[in-house]
């Protein structure tokens, strides 16, 4: 919670960079937003491990992604964030998995690997106590700055994610993953419809403004 009882930031003030003319360009309009972003030092002050904490709080009370006692298996995991907020929100498992190496958190389990290796279903499956009740991925590719190719790369990890995620999902599990603006296309959109009986887009108020990131939610999974 922060000082005015909200557990989202309030607005600050404008913080002006000193020394800047130290800095290359780029470098200064990045710590100038990290400065000026209310976000980045309410995680912080709360503990979590990155201001995406925020996004996936958001999206958890829009949609009730985390039920208490859940099994939640985290794709993308570094740094820890969302990890972090399954806990705090009632998950009674948590797994995650990167090519990463994550700090510990505790009460989570996390894996160093890509979880495409094979075997790596099986493992996860038991390492949650059985199959997941929301698999979430927040991982994005780095960007190149040309559109049409950051929109093919970020929708080919979330498409990934998505088929992994109907291998390990139980009934009427949940799904979350991030993608850029113009949502899903048509064949991931066609299999979320096939394999969940709800499908939405989402763009968290923790996302910035200038992002074109923003989120596939899918509930009530059907295995077949």
């Amino acid at each position: 919670m922060t000082a005015n009882g909200s557990k989202f930031p309030p607005r600050r003030e404008a913080v002006r960079l000193k020394n800047a003319r130290k800095l290359s360009t780029s470098s200064q309009r990045w710590l100038q937003r990290q400065l000026n972003d209310p976000y980045v030092a309410a995680a912080k002050a709360q503990g979590w491990r990155s201001r995406a904490a925020f996004k996936l709080i958001e999206l958890d009370e829009k949609f009730g992604l985390i039920g208490k006692g859940a099994r939640v298996l985290d794709l993308g995991a570094a740094p820890g964030g969302w990890s972090q907020v399954a806990l705090a929100r009632g998950a009674a498992r948590v797994v995650g998995v990167d090519l990463l190496e994550i700090l510990p958190v505790a009460g989570a389990a996390f894996i160093q690997g890509d979880f495409l290796n094979e075997g790596m279903e099986a493992r996860l499956t038991e390492m949650l106590g059985g199959k997941a009740d929301l698999v979430m991925s927040d991982m994005a590719p780095n960007t190149s700055g040309h559109v049409a190719t950051d929109h093919l790369r970020i929708m080919s990890l979330a498409e990934t994610a998505l088929a992994f995620a109907c291998d390990i999902l139980a009934p009427d599990g949940a799904f979350v993953a991030k993608l850029f603006q113009g949502g899903a296309e048509k064949s991931m959109l066609n299999t979320l419809k096939l394999h969940f009986r709800h499908v939405r887009h989402a763009k968290p108020p923790a996302s910035r403004k200038e992002s074109k990131e923003m989120y596939v939610v899918a509930t009530g999974f059907r295995p077949g």
